[in-house]
């Protein structure tokens, strides 16, 4: 059938209706396209479709440099105009804060304030991962396919830092080689790389067990001039894979970034955000929001390995920090010292089960992409913090907790933020202010 494209999803398809109204999630279509699509899957209230051809291109439609849009996962969007694109992600946020978050026009229209951006859109990821897959008997590495289970084979990336333009290619390279000759066990490789501080690092995900460390640090080392080339061995079911060790190989044994005048060193199984100058905004956007003072105590709550609760602790006089991933709160405590921080206690352990006893005149929480716990919010409510900035991955779940939060009559939503941390995908970051109701 004939379909116009209304809007974007927040996921990689189009969104359109039929005649008779019916809603259509579209793959392939971006907003404003006419498409001839093919009816794949039906359902009570919406069907799916696959856009078979563009009859009339949206004027929003543009020339990529990624040769691989909508075969591989990483750039869903990358036909999709940059100005159009952070429209989408505005609208989706409104739109979520509406069905989910049950918030009014007029309050939505007082709380989302326009949207963020760094300056890149493409060239601006500093980590890539790759997968393995065995093809005709022969080892090769590639990314993800928007079929989870296809493997595309790429020689680069364009979403990747493009200090590093030959840095895939070298890598999966380098790995071919080597997987060729002997199984490496490898179960995924991440590519991690900094343009302020040049460091690079090839992480290798494997399981426990006998591995050629010294062939493999020669090979990579010769191909790639990586400052660090580490092992990070795992164990326990794939679903479920939990970090057994990490080992360094060459180099460092970690990789540093710099960000908001501050020092990182992260180890490979750590979380930072893969966009490096994106990420400055929302510390921008967390500090304008609490202003804090240097009387004042915080919380820095899924606090990761410090990206806020380092300039949080520039600025208070003392920080609770509070991660449950044990290598993160491991790098942690490293940033803090090198950074000559002694007015932060770094806690390991769950966010409610660790949450402080002292009181607090701020807090910070950056959940993962499930949201807070309601137990979380419960504890947030019950101190007597002036104001909470609430990070988020995740616009569904933000609204599901802003509407928990506005009906406990504690806190109430000042504005809520969107920083296009992911140009090219639908995902964006949220910076939510609350303060006491």
């Amino acid at each position: 059938m004939r379909l116009t494209i209304d809007s974007m999803t927040y996921g990689p398809d189009g969104f359109a209706r039929t005649e008779d109204g019916k809603a259509v999630f579209v793959a392939g279509g971006v907003v404003g396209d006419t498409v001839e699509a093919d009816i794949v899957s039906t359902g009570a209230s919406f069907d799916r479709a696959v856009a078979r051809e563009v009859v009339e291109p949206s004027r929003d439609r543009v020339q990529t440099p990624c040769p691989f849009v909508g075969i591989c996962g990483g750039c869903p969007w990358g036909v999709l105009s940059e100005s159009a694109q952070r429209s989408a992600k505005e609208e989706n946020l409104r739109s979520t804060l509406k069905r989910i978050g049950h918030f009014t026009e007029e309050e939505i229209a007082r709380i989302v304030q326009p949207i963020r951006h760094a300056k890149d859109a493409w060239g601006y990821r500093n980590k890539i991962e790759l997968a393995p897959v065995h093809d005709g008997g022969r080892f090769r590495l590639g990314m993800h396919g928007t079929d989870p289970d296809q493997i595309i084979r790429v020689d680069a990336c364009p979403l990747f830092d493009k200090k590093y333009p030959k840095a895939v290619k070298s890598v999966v390279g380098a790995l071919s080689y080597l997987g060729n000759s002997r199984d490496l066990g490898i179960e995924r490789v991440g590519i991690r790389a900094s343009r302020r501080t040049k460091a690079l690092e090839v992480a290798l995900w494997t399981p426990t067990g006998p591995f050629p460390r010294a062939q493999v640090a020669r090979v990579l080392t010769d191909a790639v001039k990586p400052t660090s080339v580490v092992r990070v061995m795992s164990k326990g079911d794939r679903r479920a894979r939990c970090v057994a060790g990490v080992e360094a190989l060459s180099g460092e044994g970690s990789w540093t970034e710099l960000i908001a005048g501050e020092t990182m060193r992260l180890s490979a199984p750590s979380f930072f955000q893969v966009n490096t100058a994106a990420a400055e905004i929302l510390i921008e956007l967390v500090l304008e929001a609490l202003k804090p003072s240097e009387d004042e105590v915080g919380i820095d709550l899924y606090c990761g390995a410090g990206t806020f609760t380092l300039p949080l602790a520039r600025r208070m006089d003392f920080v609770y920090a509070v991660e449950a991933y044990g290598p993160a709160i491991r790098d942690l405590r490293r940033n803090l010292e090198s950074a000559n921080l002694t007015n932060v206690d770094a806690i390991g352990g769950d966010a409610v089960r660790e949450f402080p006893d002292d009181d607090a005149d701020v807090l910070v929480v950056d959940p993962p992409r499930a949201g807070l716990d309601e137990g979380a919010i419960s504890l947030i409510a019950s101190t007597s913090a002036r104001d909470v900035a609430y990070v988020s991955c995740d616009p569904a779940t933000l609204a599901r907790d802003l509407r928990r939060f506005a009906d406990e009559g504690t806190f109430k939503v000042v504005s809520a933020t969107p920083v296009d941390l992911f140009p090219q995908t639908f995902h964006c970051e949220t910076v939510a202010h609350l303060t006491r109701a």
